[in-house]
């Protein structure tokens, strides 16, 4: 009877919190379809309606914040790849002097948060003249720890008898890594690249803080932008301009919902 209760009672504390938490999801979709006098006023009849999309579209440039942030993205990620890749590989076949301690020294990346070295790197930036292009809001993201100790553990669980046999055809190490490693780590490259992508295209304070012109702005600035200086308090154009930029990834997670959980689960068993 007891465990009867208790089971009662966190499934009436989950769907509170599912009712808390979706509440202004689903009042963003009601105004974003709707006109703005049924912003404040639930009709259910009311009509649907697609010209808050089309004016958030004209009201600002959001094609420019939508290839800024494709670059961004796609910078960052090649970039983190290549270097992950080749960190992680010395890492795991090579020996030599300190390797444990520099390990150890990137993993402390992992206990600092991004928000310390804000002013640090925006210092950095000003003296080589990177301020306000998307370059400079890449640049401190060009690598990272977190993908050098997953690319490393899974490395390691490749047997040294196909290094061997490889090195006994002829094959070097570039041979080596790009035809033996990289393939069997397939499922973790998108595992984390899923993860990278969705983290940089919501992050918000450091291109806030790197960006003064449209030009080089990501859709997340341009987002905060158009709702608090261009379309004032007209919540159905704001809701309509969330959706647009939030909608690629949605799309994405429900069309590799499964790819995306069985790479997770593997990344996670290696």
């Amino acid at each position: 009877m007891k465990n009867d209760l208790n089971k009662i009672m966190w499934s009436t504390i989950g769907l509170l919190l599912a009712a808390v938490w979706g509440l202004p999801f689903l009042y963003s979709v009601w105004t974003a379809f709707h006109d703005e006098i049924y912003s404040a006023n639930f009709v259910l009849n009311a009509p649907l309606t697609l010209e808050n999309f089309f004016e958030a579209w004209q009201a600002a440039p959001f094609a420019l914040y939508f290839l800024n942030t494709l670059i961004l993205i796609t910078i960052v990620l090649v970039a983190n790849l290549v270097l992950c890749t080749l960190v992680a590989y010395a890492f795991v076949r090579y020996r030599f002097r300190w390797s444990g301690f520099l390990f150890a020294l990137i993993m402390v990346q992992l206990l600092v948060s991004p928000e310390i070295l804000i002013v640090e790197n925006y210092l950095t930036l000003s003296r080589i003249g990177m301020i306000d292009t998307i370059l400079g809001i890449a640049l401190p993201y060009l690598t990272s720890a977190f993908g050098i100790f997953l690319l490393r553990q899974t490395f390691m669980t490749v047997p040294v008898s196909l290094d061997e046999a490889a090195q006994i055809e002829g094959a070097g190490a570039w041979r080596v890594l790009w035809n033996i490693y990289v393939p069997l780590a397939k499922p973790i490259y998108l595992a984390y690249a899923l993860v990278s992508i969705s983290f940089h295209w919501n992050n918000f304070l450091w291109p806030l803080i790197v960006t003064n012109s449209p030009e080089v702005r990501p859709v997340t600035v341009g987002l905060s932008v158009f709702a608090t200086v261009e379309s004032g308090v007209e919540w159905s154009l704001v809701n309509a301009a969330t959706l647009m930029t939030t909608a690629p990834l949605i799309i994405a997670f429900i069309i590799f919902q499964r790819q995306f959980v069985a790479n997770f689960m593997r990344a996670g068993i290696k």
